[in-house]
């Protein structure tokens, strides 16, 4: 069955950086959008950044762009975020999100079907 799988989350220091990775199974990871998500304490799931299967546009939230960085290894079956310039409104739950129907160019979370757990990120000031 589909699975995902995040891990690299953790605390870190206001400024600093951090890789999450999120491993894709049951499925082919090349025809699938894949995003990222979080959820604070509080608030709803917002959508950070979605990858498109085919043509590799992406969408940032305005918060994070120039700071967050998606990609994705299909060989490896593997999706990342990199979060540099972290600060602390960036603490949250992080969600590694696929589905073969979402375009990715709007992150929406109604799009996609499968989830990860879910990694917490902590930025302290």
């Amino acid at each position: 069955q589909v699975q995902l799988v995040e891990t690299g989350g953790g605390m870190v220091q206001a400024g600093g950086s951090l890789r999450l990775s999120c491993a894709a199974s049951g499925f082919t990871l090349r025809y699938y959008a894949i995003g990222w998500f979080r959820q604070a304490p509080g608030k709803e799931r917002e959508g950070v950044s979605c990858l498109s299967s085919s043509d590799g546009i992406a969408y940032y939230a305005d918060s994070v762009k120039g700071r967050f960085t998606i990609s994705r290894d299909n060989e490896k079956k593997m999706v990342f975020l990199q979060m540099d310039s972290l600060n602390v409104e960036d603490t949250a739950i992080y969600y590694c999100a696929a589905d073969p129907w979402a375009l990715g160019d709007a992150c929406m979370r109604d799009e996609y079907d499968y989830w990860g757990q879910g990694a917490q990120v902590t930025v302290s000031g």
